[in-house]
């Protein structure tokens, strides 16, 4: 994800709309713990949220969708519900990927492949790769992520350029960098939403976020839906966003 600039949404008429929409899902084990429930089913009622969301997202002419779904800290959690994760995304992606396909999703994954198991690295690119001509909607999918070691994967492709005598450290700027994380062609995040009351960004997108306006929002992600999503981008769209200047609505 970089700067760039990326094509107008067709068909929308909403000026204040966010281009880009990033969500750390947060809250599936409290919800669960908060009902009883075990765990797992907090992650699978977390699964039919993010059904919800990426429906809500086509239908409010959003164009990027980024959902950090694994992060790469969350290998310390218990065995048997990191096992759980992993099988919920392998029936997400075969129960859900036609339907995101029909509907005109492209899938996009960042994040660290090497050590994964074959099987998931397989399911990753065959969802990017049938959908890699959809339009309608990105949907980034955040997985085994971590933005620290994204920037640092980053610095060390441009440290071997500068060792190899291929590139001027003075060459090296922002936006240099920016062009070799995960996905540079994709623009910043104008609004990231964080559920379940956490007001951190946990390592995610760290980059990106520099001028991201930021929601958070009470609700379990369970319980997320196109009511909240939409008042968050309401909140969003009442906001001045100045990038280090003056004001655009009142030049104040």
């Amino acid at each position: 994800m970089s700067n760039a600039v990326a094509p107008a949404i067709e068909g929308s008429d909403q000026a204040d709309a966010p281009l880009h929409v990033a969500i750390i899902m947060d809250g599936n084990g409290r919800w669960a713990a908060a009902r009883g429930l075990p765990r797992a089913e907090g992650h699978r009622r977390g699964v039919e949220a993010l059904r919800r969301v990426v429906r809500a997202a086509s239908e409010l002419n959003i164009l990027y969708l980024t959902i950090f779904s694994f992060s790469s800290e969350n290998w310390s959690r218990p065995a048997t519900e990191i096992r759980d994760l992993f099988g919920l995304l392998r029936r997400f992606v075969r129960n859900d990927l036609a339907t995101l396909h029909r509907d005109g999703v492209r899938v996009r994954i960042i994040g660290e492949r090497a050590g994964l198991e074959q099987e998931i690295c397989a399911l990753l690119t065959e969802a990017e790769e049938l959908t890699k001509d959809n339009t309608r909607l990105n949907l980034v999918v955040a997985f085994n992520y971590g933005s620290r070691q994204e920037i640092a994967n980053a610095a060390q492709r441009l440290a071997r350029e500068v060792a190899d005598g291929k590139r001027d450290p003075a060459t090296i700027d922002a936006d240099t960098l920016g062009g070799y994380l995960d996905a540079p062609d994709i623009p910043d995040p104008d609004l990231i939403i964080r559920t379940s009351g956490e007001q951190r960004l946990s390592n995610f997108l760290m980059w990106q976020a520099a001028y991201s306006e930021f929601v958070f929002v009470p609700i379990h992600w369970p319980d997320f839906d196109k009511a909240a999503l939409e008042g968050a981008i309401a909140e969003y769209a009442r906001r001045e966003r100045r990038f280090g200047g003056l004001a655009a609505k009142t030049g104040s």
